[in-house]
């Protein structure tokens, strides 16, 4: 029998940790390559916790059953039990083992190709940080090469408690009267959403299921899912529509009119409704966070739910409700908390439903556009350059740095001046008009990624669409 160290077989692979998990090429993450990341968490756990099984689930890429069968005879090589819950949305997979006070693992590449895949791990107290990354990618496990798969069962467990943890918080009318359009294509949540609202009271209108993996990026919109929100919400009469990245963990909603709202504008919203008092946003999010002062504090942080969650812990030691969020609109509930006096569960990792809930929740007072419009107007945008390679990148960024001005020209923006430059996580430019402009490489996978602000739309639009235009020329 072959033996295998997980810190060579890791290493080889050439998958390294990026904002959201382990990721890489489909091709890359062969049985062994699972099993060495399977046992490295594992091991990296042991000498913490006290466990006898570890959950799995996994998302509708087509190769993710067979990876998450060789997660899962790597947790049988260390004689534990799998319990595995098939197609599920990571904050179900994340809030059930929480709850049993297990690990888990999620196949899931979340929103990007279809021929790229990942891995994210969850100690039982939930998201795993960037401390304990490098310990599984240090760690140096002997184990046995993958020679055959499990068969495995999937359970009803995560996706019924995903469903109840909501449900049970509203009234069961909450939604009555409402027509709500779910996005299905082939998000990883598309057969617990339907359930969820039309127990609510809602009437459910199923849209564009797709058989074939949908990469939906809930930063980067793009033109065509914009116009078919519209269209759809003109044909079917919509109050909301809602959707999800290829996971379920990053909402995409919109109001009446079929405009998809920006997600760093949902999580402002869905934490202003809950009456959190302390909050962690990423550099990217949009400033009407602090400038709606609705929040007794707001901290920045690199984009990235481990580095959201990180400041919890600063936050919890003066306040008694913490949240944060991301721009991509991912919700993170970092303190159990009351809605409509009753209690939810912490739980410190991206989440879609519940900020849809809350939004809806609001918009029984005010309609969903009303709501959006009484915030400060700052509008943003963010949009990327796909297969850019990140030592370009990272190149070019360096440049800007030590030459902000002479990059601004560059990038055809000759009537501002740079008034303050954030390195925080990649470069974010204040220009000497208040607009900002912020490039990030990504840490999922070639890209480059810009996100601009203003107190125009068109403005916002058209820096992103500028800059990313020029960028590649220089």
């Amino acid at each position: 029998m072959s033996h295998l160290i997980s810190a060579n077989v890791i290493k080889e692979s050439g998958i390294q940790f990026g904002t959201s998990g382990a990721r890489g090429l489909v091709e890359q993450f062969t049985s062994d390559v699972c099993a060495a990341f399977t046992h490295a968490f594992i091991s990296s756990l042991q000498n913490q916790f006290e466990f006898s099984q570890v959950a799995i689930a996994i998302d509708n890429r087509p190769s993710s059953p067979a990876m998450a069968q060789a997660c899962a005879k790597a947790v049988q090589q260390l004689g534990l039990e799998v319990v595995y819950y098939g197609v599920v949305p990571t904050p179900a997979l994340a809030y059930v083992s929480m709850q049993d006070n297990i690990p888990c693992i999620m196949v899931t590449g979340s929103h990007i190709p279809f021929d790229r895949n990942g891995l994210k791990f969850y100690r039982p107290d939930g998201e795993i940080n960037k401390a304990d990354e490098q310990a599984i990618l240090n760690a140096t496990v002997e184990f046995e090469a993958i020679t055959d798969l499990p068969i495995l069962i999937a359970s009803d467990k995560a996706a019924s408690e995903y469903i109840e943890r909501y449900t049970s918080l509203f009234d069961s009318q909450m939604l009555a009267g409402k027509r709500i359009g779910i996005y299905e294509h082939s998000s990883a949540g598309r057969e617990l959403y339907a359930p969820m609202f039309e127990v609510l009271g809602a009437e459910v209108v199923a849209l564009e299921r797709s058989d074939e993996f949908v990469p939906i990026d809930t930063e980067a919109v793009s033109d065509a899912d914009k116009q078919k929100a519209q269209n759809w919400s003109k044909e079917y009469k919509l109050d909301f529509i809602f959707s999800t990245d290829g996971d379920g963990d990053r909402p995409l909603v919109a109001d009446e009119n079929g405009d998809w709202l920006r997600g760093d504008i949902l999580g402002l919203l869905c934490a202003d409704a809950m009456n959190i008092k302390a909050l962690a946003v990423p550099v990217s999010c949009n400033t009407a966070i602090e400038s709606c002062e609705r929040f007794n504090l707001v901290t920045r942080t690199k984009i990235g739910s481990p580095y959201v969650i990180a400041e919890f812990e600063e936050l919890a030691k003066k306040y008694n409700s913490v949240a944060g969020f991301e721009a991509n609109g991912g919700f993170l509930l970092g303190s159990d908390t009351l809605v409509n006096n009753k209690e939810i569960k912490a739980l410190p990792t991206r989440d879609a439903v519940l900020p849809a809930l809350m939004l809806l929740g609001l918009a029984k007072e005010k309609p969903i556009y009303e709501l959006v419009s009484s915030l400060p107007q700052r509008f943003t945008h963010s949009d990327r350059i796909q297969n850019f390679a990140t030592e370009k990148s990272l190149a070019i960024l360096n440049y800007a740095t030590t030459h902000p001005n002479e990059f601004l020209a560059k990038l055809g923006l000759v009537n501002v001046k740079v008034k303050k430059i954030d390195i925080t996580d990649g470069l974010r430019v204040t220009l000497s008009n208040d607009d900002t402009i912020h490039f990030r490489p990504s840490g999922n996978a070639p890209e480059l990624r810009c996100y601009a602000e203003s107190c125009y739309l068109n403005s916002a639009l058209s820096l992103v669409e500028t800059s990313l235009s020029k960028i590649q020329l220089i």
